[in-house]
């Protein structure tokens, strides 16, 4: 084998291998960030939840309020 095809031969695996590092680690960075935003989920989701309730509690009181605090300032 000639010495430039052993050169090219020698570039191409190590290109290889920092290809197959860098893969590697990114697959492991996805993983990482897939179990925080479960976490993130977990934690988040009962205050979110509880804040769609009072949205909701505060929207059906407001429709219950006969002319509301609009048709005051009109008078």
């Amino acid at each position: 084998m000639s010495s430039p095809a052993l050169v090219w031969l020698v570039i191409g695996l190590l290109t290889l291998m920092v290809t197959l590092a860098m893969l590697i680690a990114l697959v492991r960075h996805i993983m990482v960030l897939g179990r925080a935003a479960g976490r993130f989920g977990e934690e988040v989701g009962p205050i979110a939840r509880e804040i769609s309730d009072g949205s909701d509690r505060a929207a059906s009181r407001a429709q219950r309020i006969p002319g509301g605090r609009r048709s005051a300032r009109r008078r």
